[in-house]
Formats: C-alpha cells, structure tokens, sequence
C-alpha cells in the first residue's frame, strides 16, 4: 500500500462500562476506573487501598443493581449507543480514506485492541477523539495519557491527531437545541437545569492559569485563562445552549451531580440545586447533561430516576430529562466535521 493509499484511522473512545452486571464484572470495572491516577489523583499506595479495600469491595454490588436497571437486550446503552455512532460516521466518512474504530477507556473494548487494528491497518495518521465535549484531566486527559502510552512503545508512529474539547462547536449546541425544542414541545418549564459530572475541587485548581481560578465568579467569562478549567467550560456550555434555544437567563441554572467521598466538589451541588428548587415552589423542570454525549447511569438512572424522585418528594411535578445526542443526527454531522477538519 502507497502513502497516498494509506488511511487514516479514527479512533472514538468512551468512558467504558462493565462487560455485565454481575457484581464481580463491576467490581473489575470499578478497579480499573479507580484506579486511573487522573481520576483518583492520590500516590499510588493510599489509591490503593481506598479502590482494592474500600470502594470496589461495598460499592459493586450496589452499582451492580443500578446497572440492572439500566441494561438492556442490547447490553449497556453507553456502549450500544456509541457503536449506533460509529456504524454512522462510517457510513458519513469515505471507506477508501478512513478506517474508524471504538474503544472505551476502561474495560472493553480497549484502546489497546482499537490501536492494535490501526497499527495493523498501517494507517499514515490517528485522530484520537475522546468522547467528552468539556476538557477534563480525569477524561480526556486520562484517554490522552492512555493512548501516548501505547503508541510509544511502537517502531513508528504515525501522524497524530488529538481534539481535547469541542463544546463550542456549532453542531454540537445544535443538536442539543434540537432535543431540547423537542423536550419543549409539550409542556412550559419553570427552570432549565443543566447538571454536569462533578469533579473534585483540587482537580481543577491543579489546572488552573495564573492563580485564576477562585471556583466562583471567574467562570461567569469563558477565555483563555480558562478555556481548559472543567468547571468553567461547562458554565459556557450551558450559556451556549440556552442561547440556541433562547431561554432566558434568569431560568437557567448550571450544577453539577456525582460527587464520591468527602472532599469538596465543584460546586453547586445539584442535589442542593434541588432542594432551592422547593424552597422557590417550583413545579416543572427541565433537565439537561451536556458532558455526557450517550446516555448511561449518570444520566438515566442518577438524573432521570434519583433526582426526579427527589425533586417530586420535595413538592415539585414534573422533572423531564433531555436525552443524551447518542446517534443523533446532527452529532453525527458534529463528529464528522471534527474529522474532516483535521485530517
């Protein structure tokens, strides 16, 4: 094969997800998830013993039965979703120039096996697209990190390509303003909450420019002190969205969910978001979770089922979940223009 025939290789990752739901399958999973120095940034030795001793042993079996009620014929929509994406950019991408294949950073299947494919494709340049909109070092820092890792140790290596964030992508906030409006069609909504994962607070100021980041009003403007604090470019992602869809500023509110141990967590909470929502009387919400691009347990079950049962406990009526751009069409388009543009 010529240079000029040489392809080049696409290579889609995900967070991952447990191979089942039995509880020694989300143990495995928790263990390696846990155990990433991005995500659990403690020395080896403490991560350790708060993964192997503490968290996998009690917490598996309970997320195992969150898992159940997530799973589906299919296996685990985070999965399944993301395949639905990549059988569609393929379809999207010239076969005889780009050969597209889908890892998961944790659990399978691997980068590992995604870039042995490619290698063997004898692809002349890989971009690597890590599947989270917002830069975050426990993501797509950690999927980064992954990939450089593996790709040292070959003889040659080829051309590459990381795109690190793309929430100001005009495709993107298009086809989060297209679910929305459909969202909206049925009922008017009191607020417009938009809940992103959290992150530990020492995470971002690890990160952060120049002594800039105060974890406060700094991330009312999104600039280039900021463009890589997590925190900050979610706030801008909310800003660009609710803007696609003209909701008015003074009913839209950015949180920010998952939070695991003691230590302080970007803030403000959405479980504390909740409970101001009661106390204002308000009855109808409509929920957003723009740094997940496929539905999962974050989103399904932790925002559509948990927080809705708690919003409605509280006094309020209806909580209605936007679902995650999955195989929507327009991310798709979205995922193909990020290609194109740096092939």
């Amino acid at each position: 094969m010529s240079k000029s025939q040489a392809k080049i290789g696409v290579l889609l990752v995900n967070l991952g997800t447990p191979d089942s739901t039995k509880t020694g399958d989300v143990r495995k999973y928790l263990r390696e998830f846990l155990m990433d120095g991005r995500v659990i940034d403690f020395p080896f030795i403490f991560r350790w013993m708060l993964v192997n001793l503490i968290i996998a042993p009690f917490r598996a079996p309970k997320s195992a039965k969150e898992y159940r009620k997530l799973w589906t014929e299919r296996g685990s929509p985070l999965l399944f979703h993301t395949q639905d994406l990549k059988d569609k950019l393929e379809k999207r991408l010239d076969p005889l120039t780009y050969r597209v294949v889908l890892a998961m950073r944790y659990q399978n299947p691997s980068i590992a096996t995604a870039l042995k494919a490619l290698q063997e494709e004898k692809v002349k340049k890989i971009i690597v697209l890590p599947l989270f909109p917002q830069y975050a070092s426990a993501t797509n820092g950690s999927v980064i990190d992954r990939v450089m890792e593996l790709v040292r140790t070959w003889q040659i290596i080829p051309e590459m390509t990381f795109i690190s964030n793309y929430l100001e992508h005009p495709l993107f906030l298009e086809a989060w303003a297209e679910l929305g409006r459909e969202a909206m069609k049925e009922h008017t909504y009191d607020k417009y909450l938009f809940s992103y994962h959290g992150l530990p607070e020492r995470q971002i100021r690890k990160g952060s420019v120049d002594g800039h980041c105060q974890l406060g009003s700094c991330c009312a403007a999104y600039g280039i002190k900021n463009q890589f604090c997590y925190r900050a470019q979610c706030f801008q992602t909310t800003r660009l969205i609710a803007e696609k869809l003209g909701l008015p500023e003074e009913k839209v509110l950015t949180c920010f969910q998952s939070r695991l141990g003691k230590d302080p967590w970007i803030k403000p909470y959405t479980e504390d978001t909740i409970k101001e929502l009661a106390k204002e009387r308000v009855k109808k919400v409509l929920v957003f979770s723009p740094a997940f691009v496929a539905d999962c347990l974050e989103t399904t079950v932790e925002v559509g089922e948990e927080y809705k049962e708690q919003f409605e406990e509280l006094g309020g009526e209806h909580w209605e979940l936007v679902p995650s751009l999955n195989s929507n069409d327009t991310w798709v388009r979205c995922v193909e223009n990020l290609i194109l543009t740096r092939s």
